[in-house]
């Protein structure tokens, strides 16, 4: 969710930058949208690795 929302935060950030001409704000939203896309990706490693925990913990179980 994080991730999700620096992503929209940085758009809108880019957004206001290209309308005011301001480089540093569209920069800084740039930064902010990779920085939730980096979360999200983390995010999604997290996930795929409890998931493989889970399934060797299932495994060993049996």
């Amino acid at each position: 969710m994080a991730g999700t929302t620096d992503q929209i935060k940085g758009k809108a950030k880019q957004a206001a930058g290209d309308l005011t001409g301001d480089e540093e704000l569209r920069q800084e939203g740039k930064a902010d949208e990779l920085t939730g896309k980096v979360k999200e990706a983390a995010e999604d490693v997290k996930d795929a690795v409890s998931g493989a925990l889970d399934s060797v913990k299932d495994k060993l179980k049996k």
